[in-house]
């Protein structure tokens, strides 16, 4: 029964010193000559196709999505000055505005694009695309293409 308990013992030990080590090795400047042996984890193995699907929508096709949902309020452009801009209060933003662009990052682009203004604590005029937060492609290109129009 003792030799059991070491079996069972073993491996997780194992396991971990092996971890442990590569993580030494990592650490310690051989990444290189670690990465082609570590298989990716679970959650790197399923982060890889969701960055092949991200760059799969161009800057054209994000363009397009643009013009369908954003435009009325954004303007073709992306200036604020669409169609039903001039009933709003506040203004839709200007998308070419140098400061703001510096001022966000991509994911909080995403946030407002997926979820709306008020979850980001901005105008809930600003409509959720709900639909978006689970395409990840059509995310990227969106936030590409309003990186895009910086000024």
């Amino acid at each position: 029964m003792g030799s059991d308990r070491r079996s069972a013992q073993g491996p997780t030990v194992a396991a971990w010193l092996s971890a442990l080590g590569l993580g030494l090795l990592v650490a310690c400047g051989g990444q290189e000559e670690a990465a082609p042996q570590a298989a990716p984890s679970g959650a790197e193995a399923a982060a890889e196709p969701a960055e092949a699907e991200a760059e799969a929508i161009s800057i054209a096709e994000a363009k397009g999505i643009f013009q369908s949902r954003c435009s009325s309020c954004h303007g073709p452009e992306g200036s604020g000055d669409g169609p039903a801009s001039a009933s709003l209060v506040p203004k839709p933003r200007n998308l070419h505005d140098p400061e703001w662009q510096s001022s966000v990052t991509d994911q909080h682009i995403e946030q407002v694009i997926s979820y709306g203004g008020a979850a980001v604590g901005k105008s809930a005029i600003m409509p959720a695309h709900p639909d978006l937060a689970n395409q990840p492609a059509v995310l990227a290109g969106l936030v590409a293409y309003v990186r895009s129009l910086k000024e």
